[in-house]
């Protein structure tokens, strides 16, 4: 079953352009991972500190093994000195 993930962060004062630097560098190696559909990233006009991915996954396995890959695992190492918060991910699949 497909999955479709939206996935929200939010940089800190000051480490907007750094942490769109390490987004930035998730989407090509990820694009070319099996089972990757869609990965898109997304930057909000009105809050630049507002980063979105929108997602799309052949199966809830594919995306799994996308969060233990080894470029996302070393991005999100850098996530505590980049983010306000922790991020938001809904992880869902299509209705209609």
């Amino acid at each position: 079953m497909k999955v479709d993930v939206v996935a929200h962060i939010h940089a800190k004062p000051g480490k907007e352009a750094e942490l769109q630097a390490v987004l930035e560098g998730f989407v090509d190696p990820t694009r070319q991972e099996e089972g990757c559909i869609r990965y898109d990233l997304f930057v909000d006009l009105d809050h630049p500190h507002k980063f979105t991915f929108i997602e799309e996954w052949a199966s809830r396995e594919a995306l799994v093994k996308h969060g233990q890959s080894d470029h996302i695992q070393a991005g999100r190492a850098k996530f505590p000195e980049l983010l306000a918060e922790p991020g938001w991910v809904q992880v869902a699949t299509k209705l209609k």
